[in-house]
């Protein structure tokens, strides 16, 4: 299991939220997503690599079938 993402408040100047909005849109993400997308970015740029934690995989676990029991 995997560990929650980190929550915490971030104030953000009204013009810069709206540019970030518009970008997250366009991208097909939550602001959420680009506001980390762009963070990402940014380290790569300076030379910071981050670990892409793996996310849980959503839905139902795969029916098993008679013959995956074969031996």
């Amino acid at each position: 299991m995997t560990a929650p993402k980190k929550a915490f408040p971030l104030r953000l100047d009204p013009a810069l939220f709206a540019a970030v909005e518009r970008a997250a849109t366009f991208d097909l993400r939550s602001v959420n997503g680009e506001v980390e997308c762009l963070l990402r970015e940014a380290l790569a740029r300076r030379g910071i690599k981050v670990a892409v934690t793996p996310t849980p995989r959503r839905g139902r676990p795969k029916k098993e079938t008679a013959g995956d029991d074969a031996e």
